[in-house]
C-alpha cells in the first residue's frame, strides 16, 4: 500500500495496473478463517477494524489501519475474537478460489 499525499489530504494506494482481485473478507465474532496457503497469488490484507491473524508462525493483533503482506506459500488464517472484523483483501496473480491449500479447517472444509 502506498499513501499519497494532497492538498487536501491524502488516498491509500492498494494496487496500480496489477492483476489483482479485491474483496472485503467479514469474519464474525469468535470465528477464524482456514489456516491455508496459496500457490498463484500473493495477498495484502487491510484492516478496516482491529483484528487478528496468523502469518507463518506468529500470531498478532493488527491495528485498524494496518495492513499484512503474505507472500505465496506462506500460512496464514484470519480471525475474531468477541468482535467483528473486517479486512480489505487484495489478491495479485492469478486469482481462483481452488488454490487455497488448507493445513486446517474448523468446519472440516478441504
Amino acid at each position: 500500500m502506498e499513501i499519497v499525499n494532497k492538498p487536501w489530504g491524502n488516498f491509500k494506494q492498494f494496487s496500480l495496473n496489477k492483476k489483482s482481485t479485491v474483496k472485503i473478507l467479514e469474519v464474525n465474532p469468535n470465528q477464524i478463517l482456514s489456516l491455508q496457503k496459496h500457490k498463484k497469488r500473493d495477498e495484502m490484507w487491510y484492516f478496516i477494524t482491529d483484528g487478528y491473524c496468523r502469518i507463518g508462525n506468529e500470531d498478532k493483533k493488527v491495528k485498524e489501519g494496518g495492513t499484512v503482506d503474505i507472500g505465496k506459500g506462506v500460512i496464514h488464517r484470519l480471525y475474531a475474537k468477541d468482535k467483528r472484523v473486517l479486512v480489505l483483501e487484495v489478491s495479485f496473480g492469478n486469482f481462483d478460489e481452488n488454490d487455497i491449500i488448507r493445513i486446517e479447517d474448523k468446519y472440516d472444509r478441504k
